[in-house]
């Protein structure tokens, strides 16, 4: 039962945190990282202070164990001087194996902290490293003095406890993530969608003063003084109630940046994710090459990632029925003046006529598509000074290169 409770107490923090995700819209990555480290310094905070000591105490590696599969350096040195100096001065556990432990979980994450590992690895190396710490405390230093049967079955239990508890926690926040970037990613689309919409309404509006002025026209006679009165200020009033709806739909759809200095490569990161349900369901092999590093540029993050979305969208629906699987590839690298991304597929391709129109306003080769999408991301890109380019042959695939300024 109080393994419930303990599991319950790392849960219920999380569970505020990705409730946070789901309401905040326009949160900014890096306010997201103070947020989940706060949340995990706090969980560990309780269990120093509100927990007696039993084997469900090994439960307070789950929070230092997530803050290094989320690569959260200070917020991991943090927990582990806290960890550490409480074992120490509360329990009188020997300060040289405690120190030697949280040393070497460091040591191992700075050996693996460039690769992308799976939960399930980084959780075995945490089983294995304390359990041969924990063994060492039990049957040398004699903290337990019961038989070596009943130690030897305590340290297992306790591996299977953490094993089974940090799964769950670790599942349950990779799992609720992924959806809250999934629901992200689905109001972007979205946001497409009432565009595409209130363009449909817009033209609609425009057609029926421009019919009235066609109907008048027809109607109008020169040598008719009565009618030329009578009509021409109909038709120029007409005329101008079209050309006020275009300057407010103008208006209204003018681009502005609102720029900040952000990390594009966790920017990146975070459009894969959101869309990794989605490549998922339709088959889509995703190939990354990005720095497991931090490049940080002047921009409009929500716009900088409506145009990756876009992107990455335009490309997944360029399947080609004839090829097993559509595969996306995405490399991104700095050089030296400018920071250059590339996404590429094996879809279906352009010819020479619409690759030369591919940016041009309302030019689209979807049956249901508006045309803007590439002309707006053309028009972004341009506006952070940088540019967009893309290559691509019928039948083989299309590439798109952009390319934006580094920021000194």
């Amino acid at each position: 039962m109080i393994v419930l409770f303990n599991v319950a107490i790392i849960l219920l923090p999380i569970s505020i945190y990705l409730i946070n995700l789901a309401y905040n819209n326009n949160y900014k990555k890096r306010y997201d990282k103070y947020l989940l480290s706060i949340i995990l310094i706090i969980e560990v905070l309780f269990f120093l202070f509100f927990q007696e000591l039993s084997k469900s105490l090994i439960l307070i590696n789950i929070p230092l164990l997530i803050s290094y599969l989320k690569r959260y350096e200070l917020t991991s040195i943090f927990i582990s001087i806290l960890i550490g100096f409480y074992y120490v001065f509360y329990f009188n556990y020997n300060i040289y194996f405690i120190f030697f432990e949280y040393v070497l979980y460091f040591v191992i994450y700075l050996i693996f902290a460039k690769k992308s590992l799976n939960i399930l690895i980084i959780l075995y190396i945490f089983i294995f490293i304390k359990s041969m710490i924990l063994s060492v405390e039990i049957f040398y230093f004699n903290i337990n003095t019961q038989s070596f049967l009943y130690n030897f079955l305590d340290v297992v239990f306790r591996m299977i406890l953490f094993y089974i508890s940090g799964y769950f926690v670790l599942k349950f926040l990779e799992r609720g993530e992924e959806i809250m970037n999934l629901n992200t990613a689905m109001k972007e689309l979205e946001k497409e969608k009432v565009l595409r919409t209130s363009l449909f309404k817009m033209t609609h509006e425009i057609k029926n003063p421009i019919a009235v002025c066609k109907g008048y026209l027809d109607m109008l006679d020169l040598n008719d003084e009565r009618k030329v009165n009578k009509y021409i200020p109909i038709i120029k009033g007409e005329i101008e109630r079209t050309l006020t709806m275009m300057d407010d739909y103008l208006e209204y759809t003018k681009i502005k940046l609102n720029k900040e200095v952000g990390d594009i490569y966790m920017l990146l990161d975070e459009v894969v994710k959101s869309l990794n349900l989605f490549f998922k369901e339709n088959n889509i092999l995703l190939k990354m090459n990005i720095p497991d590093e931090e490049l940080f540029l002047e921009i409009d993050y929500n716009r900088i990632k409506q145009v990756l979305i876009n992107l990455l969208k335009n490309s997944s629906e360029a399947y080609d029925s004839k090829k097993e699987q559509m595969i996306i590839k995405i490399d991104a690298k700095k050089r030296k003046k400018y920071f250059e991304l590339s996404i590429e597929d094996n879809g279906i391709g352009m010819d020479l006529e619409s690759l030369n129109q591919v940016t041009d306003l309302f030019f689209t080769t979807k049956q249901n598509g508006t045309g803007l999408g590439t002309s707006l991301s053309k028009e972004i890109i341009e506006l952070h000074g940088g540019k967009i380019k893309y290559e691509s042959i019928l039948g083989l695939g299309t590439k798109v290169i952009i390319d934006l300024p580094l920021t000194e």
